[in-house]
């Protein structure tokens, strides 16, 4: 779980809400021919404090894809939400933040896309990259790539390929390069804040549309949300990593 609130680098501007760390796994590369088929979004404030997450895997009306990347079977995604069924939601979720990711416009492009599908045209929301802070502030990270980040900045393991532990490490990634104090291994100053500002107004201007909840299957059941997560390590020598659990976290309405 993501740790603890921390001293803060500087205030946020006055109406910014913040950051959403946004992590989509999916069928294919391609935004265009593929569909988002895990999703998950973690919530931090202006002052980079935890405040919440979202997370569910996704019916991609079709073929899971590369299981062998991102391990999702496609008997898991059974009873999964279809984009929009939470589409709503994600709006509620992202609207007034910066979108924060490793590679983020791979993610915000697989986005745009599902929301286009729905003929929702997604604003032009201001990007924040952890791929561009890293390559700038963690020279002796031995690639450019989250897991080879998320060692140089000395944050452990973690559950890549999922969509919910690659966006709670992006997030303490983020914190790292930033320099928010108590980080493991993390600076104590600021190294970005005119950038992290800046976003942060920039966000705060934009215009979100908002659609309506979908609150049920046409059926009458409540729209099921399955989440994808496992414990943090670090682990000791010779003890296995945990695995990845599978979770129904019951009808749509809760961020964390």
């Amino acid at each position: 779980m993501l740790p603890g609130p921390t001293p803060a680098t500087s205030q946020a501007p006055d109406g910014a809400r913040g950051f959403a760390v946004v992590d989509v796994e999916a069928t294919g590369r391609s935004p265009w021919r593929h569909r988002v088929v895990e999703i998950a979004v973690v919530l931090l404030d202006g002052q980079l404090r935890p405040e919440g997450e979202f997370a569910t895997l996704l019916d991609p009306l079709g073929p899971v894809g590369p299981t062998h990347v991102h391990r999702i079977c496609q008997a898991d995604v059974e009873g999964a939400p279809r984009f929009r069924e939470i589409a709503p939601r994600l709006l509620e979720l992202l609207a007034g933040r910066v979108l924060v990711g490793h590679h983020v416009s791979c993610d915000h492009a697989f986005l745009e896309r599902e929301f286009a599908r729905i003929g929702v045209p997604l604003p032009p929301v201001p990007l924040l990259c952890t791929m561009r802070l890293a390559r700038e502030l963690l020279p002796e990270a031995g690639g450019h790539g989250l897991a080879a980040c998320v060692e140089a900045a000395g944050l452990g393991w973690y559950p890549a390929h999922t969509a919910l532990g690659d966006a709670r490490v992006t997030a303490e990634l983020l914190r790292h390069c930033v320099g928010v104090p108590g980080v493991p291994g993390g600076p104590t100053g600021d190294r970005t804040p005119e950038d992290v500002r800046g976003a942060l107004r920039e966000a705060a201007r934009v215009p979100w549309p908002r659609l309506g909840r979908a609150r049920s299957r046409p059926s009458g059941a409540a729209v099921p949300l399955l989440r994808r997560e496992a414990p943090y390590g670090p682990w000791l020598p010779g003890v296995p990593a945990p695995a990845v659990v599978l979770t129904d976290c019951g009808a749509m309405g809760s961020t964390a």
